[in-house]
């Protein structure tokens, strides 16, 4: 069920859809005017919609599609972290991600708390960085405490051996970056 934060979110992007599609048109002069004006409004309604969203903890619980990063985001204890304050920036496994681990492993991650923080924490990088941010590559410290390499290319993103499938997911105590494959720490 949506709560009122999802659903003034979603009204804060439909209209900046509606303002954007409005900026359309208008003759060559106009289009600088137009840029800025649209960067502006696209800057302010995100960052209202951001502050409106919830936290990471709250927009992850919402969607069906993170049920199981969810589940071990409680098992492992870290749901009051990332709550917190912040900023954090999540590259967040969907739950076809956490299926490409086979069944077997998967519930004896889950059993085990302390290697299931250690895998948690290295999808969390401190700060909040936007897709923008990104250079072609770059190697960032996880809140796990390695080093996690994002690479750019082709208009493609990468972290280790996971593309980034959606970014820039902003949310009141930082940014989700979904991926296609939980990634793991070197041993």
């Amino acid at each position: 069920m949506p709560t009122s934060k999802m659903l003034r979110a979603l009204g804060a992007f439909a209209l900046v859809a509606v303002v954007l599609a409005g900026c359309g048109g208008g003759d060559a002069s106009d289009g600088a005017a137009d840029d800025e004006m649209r960067d502006r409004t696209e800057q302010t309604t995100t960052t209202e919609a951001a502050e409106e969203a919830g936290t990471i903890v709250e927009i992850a619980s919402g969607n069906p599609d993170f049920s199981t990063l969810v589940q071990a985001v409680q098992a492992a204890g870290l749901v009051e972290t990332l709550s917190g304050e912040g900023p954090f920036t999540v590259f967040a496994p969907t739950n076809e991600a956490f299926a490409k681990i086979p069944k077997e492993q998967l519930d004896a991650i889950l059993a085990d708390k302390d290697q299931l923080t250690k895998i948690l924490t290295y999808h969390v990088v401190p700060g909040r960085i936007l897709s923008a941010d990104l250079q072609p590559t770059q190697k960032v410290a996880t809140v796990q405490g390695q080093e996690v390499e994002i690479t750019v290319a082709d208009g493609k993103a990468t972290i280790n051996d996971a593309n980034i499938v959606q970014t820039d997911i902003e949310e009141s105590n930082g940014v989700i970056h979904v991926i296609d494959t939980v990634i793991l720490p070197p041993a």
